[in-house]
């Protein structure tokens, strides 16, 4: 038990105790839809607010540990592998890493199965893991191999020296056709699963330009300075044009159908940085998987709905 800081006071339940015990928000908001949030003795919800200077408890199982499980994943392409890291093509429905309540396969999995060792560095679940991409999206990523490697990617993606390309086809035409979208993305106020642009949101950088338009849509080319979470279906979104298959964010469910996508279009085509031990500057890049390529076949021979 401890009182809360002044400087929280105001602020929502599962934010605020965020801060003060380093829990995601979203694991905050689990203990609290359980009872185990409570102010001056009482139960709190998650959006309640806290006070400054009330006692605060939370109480809550710990979480079992994390383990890698080697499985599988005959869709996961290796791009490249050398002693420092591997860059392999992730498919959709495979999450990165391990994590609470997913029980699919993971990158890191596949490359146990496939007899890869990964660098040590990073939380046991998600070691040699210096990106992520969406369990719903498809594309690049890298995983350092050694120590070094691991420091020196992760520092570059911190300093945002990666170049992260994605192409996504987003309902509409933008307007202007290439440009910049500056916008915070935070926690959306309402949802526990979704992400929304918020005041309060961290500082969020999209660059796009239209690359071919469609009857229905715009395939775009789309660089992030940023890496936030789902930070290129928000902001899409935000600006009134979601990614195609993705109704979480606001897409035409109909429109999808007459694809048959079942995720949304977004895909990590091309992956650039400066190698970890030469210093030299290597790019990776990657087709569209069949689904993606087949529904964007479709869009340009005019398909209605």
């Amino acid at each position: 038990m401890l009182p809360v800081p002044d400087g929280l006071d105001g602020a929502r339940v599962d934010a605020g105790v965020s801060k003060i015990l380093g829990l995601s928000r979203t694991r905050v908001a689990e203990i609290a839809a359980a009872g185990g949030v409570l102010l001056d003795g009482v139960s709190v919800d998650k959006s309640d607010r806290l006070i400054g200077g009330a006692m605060l408890a939370v109480e809550w199982e710990p979480d079992a540990p994390l383990v890698v499980e080697p499985i599988e994943v005959p869709e996961l392409q290796i791009v490249h592998d050398e002693p420092d890291f591997v860059v392999v093509m992730k498919p959709v429905g495979v999450a990165a890493h391990p994590s609470v309540g997913w029980t699919g396969p993971t990158v890191l999995g596949a490359l146990a199965a496939g007899g890869f060792r990964v660098s040590t560095s990073g939380q046991p679940e998600r070691q040699g893991i210096v990106q992520r991409l969406d369990v719903g999206t498809s594309g690049l990523m890298v995983v350092a191999k050694t120590e070094h490697a691991y420091s020196v990617l992760k520092q570059a993606f911190r300093d945002r020296t990666v170049d992260k390309t994605y192409h996504a086809v987003v309902q509409g035409l933008m307007d202007p056709l290439l440009g910049t979208i500056d916008a915070p993305i935070g926690r959306h106020p309402s949802s526990a699963w979704k992400f929304a642009v918020t005041a309060e949101g961290k500082h969020s950088i999209t660059h796009y330009t239209t690359v071919e338009a469609f009857r229905h849509a715009s395939l775009l080319e789309i660089h992030l300075e940023t890496g936030r979470t789902h930070q290129i279906r928000v902001h899409m979104s935000a600006q009134g044009h979601p990614c195609v298959g993705d109704p979480l964010y606001g897409s035409d469910p109909k429109l999808a159908a007459a694809l048959d996508l079942e995720r949304q279009w977004l895909h990590a085509v091309r992956l650039g940085f400066l190698h970890p031990s030469t210093g030299e500057y290597v790019e990776f890049e990657s087709e569209y998987p069949t689904d993606l390529a087949i529904a964007l076949e479709r869009m340009r021979e005019g398909i209605d709905y």
